[in-house]
């Protein structure tokens, strides 16, 4: 038999074997890292602006718009779930990034930007 208890003014209520939901921190920590990015404005790069925990891809664009464009600041909200992001290592710089060292014709430092362009 299930014990019961009528505290609170609500009836008979069942107080053993009731499924009792996981703690909100616990849930939290469960979730996946997602990192953010944000663009500001047209024309410019997106940023990294920090990092949350959400449930889903979904749930983390939102929770991502909410946090970091409260003030209209953003145009465009980009979201990655953390585990997959893959990067070079800073001790390997030299040996990654040697190639393209030669290659000196694709650094603009030959070519002559236009003062109407903007964002270069």
């Amino acid at each position: 038999m299930t014990d019961m208890t009528a505290e609170g003014g609500h009836g008979a209520v069942p107080t053993t074997g009731i499924p009792v939901e996981p703690e909100r921190a616990q849930v939290r920590a469960d979730w996946p890292l997602y990192e953010v990015f944000l663009r500001g404005k047209r024309g410019l790069n997106h940023v990294h602006v920090g990092s949350l925990h959400a449930a889903d891809d979904e749930m983390a664009l939102r929770h991502a718009r909410d946090v970091y464009t409260r003030r209209n600041e953003g145009v465009s909200i980009w979201v990655i779930a953390s585990a997959a992001i893959v990067a070079s290592s800073p001790a390997e710089k030299d040996p990654f990034f040697a190639p393209s060292g030669d290659k000196v014709y694709r650094h603009p430092t030959f070519y002559d930007i236009p003062d109407d362009v903007p964002h270069m």
